[in-house]
């Protein structure tokens, strides 16, 4: 029972602390290698994504619980007694040390945006940690996302970039929050003839020429569909494919392309990567909706400005419920730096909504955030206890209606754990047992 009940890092933790370079010794013993996948947003989704593309071909070693730290790297690998190739989600703060593990012969670099400042520090400082990371693998195929900055800066020959390559649905500006606005040869601020997610996009700096390098990979003729998910074309040197996605929102195309860039870049078909994709359904937690009784909840992770603006955008495109419980703790694996709330732009989700709750650790700030945004105070409730919270949110909301919630890390947790005590979903960590 050690790997069960979310204590999934265990036995690596132990395995760390008696042996460090065991976890070294037994990525050696994978016949075809490790890949590993980092990104400040939706590693855990697009390695879970690539875990379905390749399953058909392959028996992976795969951290599919989220715990993407060393010790979790290393359970995965203890765990993996017949596993040919390892695919690890690792956190970004994490990647310099397990990629000196593992030695992955593959990397999917998705973007970096601000997240958890307490922790990780600027995000120059992570880019740099990332940049060392990579030197020291040389012979390393490297996938990119090109519509990063930061991220696109780390590309090199015998790799892929991908990007997106439909303006239709690009912003018509940057957000006040992005990050990487500012050319990294001269400092000039970026040109943008289109800003997709953040500072993603396709940039140009007007006074030295550093642009978005050319792209391997793309998605065209993006289809979003509201709530009820999205469709692209796969465009690669291969050929091309439609890709319909159960998944909403734009940030779930970057997902899906940069899963399949990865995917390809290893040799797999663009019709089984299509296949692949059509098949998944969302990482726990990360768009989830979950009937109760004679109403539904639909949980969409939070963590940070980018991806906070993402779930929101998706939300008001599809029509999001009247009623919502957002949740706001402050653990580390939250970041206790909560001063992002700032940052993410409510507001369109405000003006839709007739009742808000306010909830987990930090319930108090969250609804000055709120109230500050203009929402009338009488509509926001605040109700730390996160299973009170949502018992209040499920009352508010009427027979036949769906209540939104907004957690973030470790209330998303917490909430699932209370949901799986009352029969409404499974416990991950017990699934397989």
């Amino acid at each position: 029972m050690a790997g069960r009940g979310g204590g999934t890092t265990l036995p690596g933790k132990l395995l760390w602390k008696l042996d460090p370079a065991a976890i070294d010794a037994l990525a050696t013993r994978l016949p075809q290698g490790s890949v590993a996948v980092s990104a400040t947003n939706g590693k855990t989704t697009t390695t879970a994504m690539v875990a379905e593309i390749l399953r058909p071909h392959v028996r992976v070693a795969h951290n599919d619980s989220g715990a993407n730290l060393v010790s979790g790297v290393a359970s995965a690998l203890l765990e993996a007694r017949d596993a040919q190739l390892g695919l690890f989600e690792v956190d970004e703060g994490a990647l310099p040390e397990v990629s000196r593990r593992v030695r992955p012969k593959a990397l999917l670099l998705c973007n970096l945006f601000r997240d958890q400042l307490d922790r990780y520090g600027e995000l120059e400082l992570v880019a740099g940690r990332w940049r060392a990371a990579v030197a020291a693998l040389p012979h390393a195929q490297l996938v990119v996302n090109g519509d990063d900055p930061q991220v696109g800066a780390l590309a090199r020959p015998g790799g892929r970039v991908f990007g997106l390559d439909d303006p239709r649905v690009a912003r018509s500006a940057l957000q006040h929050a992005a990050d990487s606005k500012y050319c990294l040869r001269c400092g000039t601020p970026y040109e943008y003839a289109a800003a997709y997610v953040g500072h993603l996009g396709d940039y140009r700096c007007p006074n030295c020429g550093h642009a978005r390098p050319p792209l391997d990979v793309t998605a065209r003729d993006i289809e979003l569909r509201g709530l009820d998910g999205a469709a692209f074309t796969l465009v690669a040197a291969e050929g091309e494919a439609r890709v319909e996605l159960r998944l909403p929102g734009l940030y779930n195309v970057y997902n899906a392309l940069g899963a399949a860039s990865l995917a390809v870049a290893l040799g797999i078909g663009l019709d089984d990567v299509r296949d692949g994709l059509a098949r998944f359904s969302a990482a726990f937690g990360r768009f989830e909706r979950i009937p109760i009784g004679d109403r539904r909840v639909l949980m969409l992770l939070i963590k940070n400005p980018a991806g906070a603006n993402e779930a929101i955008r998706t939300l008001v495109e599809g029509a999001a419920s009247r009623v919502a419980v957002i949740a706001l703790n402050d653990g580390i694996a939250d970041g206790r730096d909560v001063s992002w709330i700032w940052d993410v732009d409510f507001e369109p989700l405000l003006d839709g909504l007739d009742r808000l709750v306010a909830s987990g650790s930090r319930a108090a700030e969250l609804a000055l955030r709120f109230a500050y945004g203009g929402f009338d105070r009488d509509r926001i409730e605040v109700v730390p206890a996160l299973d009170a919270a949502l018992d209040r949110g499920l009352e508010l909301t009427p027979a036949g209606g769906e209540l939104t919630v907004l957690p973030t890390y470790t209330a998303m947790l917490a909430l699932r754990r209370t949901l799986a005590a009352r029969g409404h979903v499974t416990n991950y960590w017990e699934r397989a047992a």
